[in-house]
């Protein structure tokens, strides 16, 4: 692997140990961890007391599928499965979360994602 792969890397991991630092989910007030690929986007809720994912949900749940159209941008594809996430959050009785982006830019597709949990009624 070249230099400049292995700085960027260590980059990353270095944004990624500094915000988890600061945040710690529990069984009332869980964490919502986002990962994105290149093409698809996750979300769940993680216990960190007791070392416990409780949900999750990502673009590729067939449940999911069926909604999103051809040609539909990965922007609107985040909207969803964050609208999809703040259900699943109510149906467990979960109204507040810490929010972690995993290391990655609040912006784009992490962002859309946490706008339409907060519109479905999440607290962050």
């Amino acid at each position: 692997m070249p230099d400049r792969l292995k700085k960027i890397k260590l980059r990353a991991e270095r944004r990624k140990k500094r915000s988890k630092r600061r945040l710690y989910g529990t069984p009332e007030r869980p964490r919502l961890v986002v990962y994105k690929s290149l093409r698809q986007i996750y979300g769940q809720f993680a216990d960190d007391a007791s070392q416990k994912t409780i949900t999750g949900v990502s673009s590729l749940c067939p449940a999911l599928r069926e909604s999103f159209q051809p040609g539909m941008r990965k922007l609107e594809i985040a909207k969803i499965v964050g609208a999809h996430l703040a259900r699943m959050a109510k149906e467990r009785g979960i109204e507040s979360v810490i929010f972690d982006r995993n290391g990655n830019a609040y912006g784009g597709r992490v962002k859309a994602l946490a706008e339409a949990a907060r519109e479905g009624g999440l607290q962050f």
